[in-house]
């Protein structure tokens, strides 16, 4: 299960940036070696949408 500090972003901050940030390991477990994650490449892509905290 993901820590606290990962589950509760600051105000500012993307959720999903710092769930994957914070849980690294556990969020991209099903990767192989230097395999980029797809939903972390769509997100820079496509933008942040409304997963940014407090507004």
């Amino acid at each position: 299960m993901a820590s606290k500090k990962a589950l509760n972003p600051p105000r500012g901050e993307c959720r999903q940036c710092w769930l994957h940030a914070y849980d690294s390991r556990q969020q991209h477990r099903h990767l192989a070696p230097r395999e980029d994650c797809p939903a972390c490449v769509d997100h820079m892509l496509n933008g942040h949408g409304n997963m940014i905290v407090g507004r």
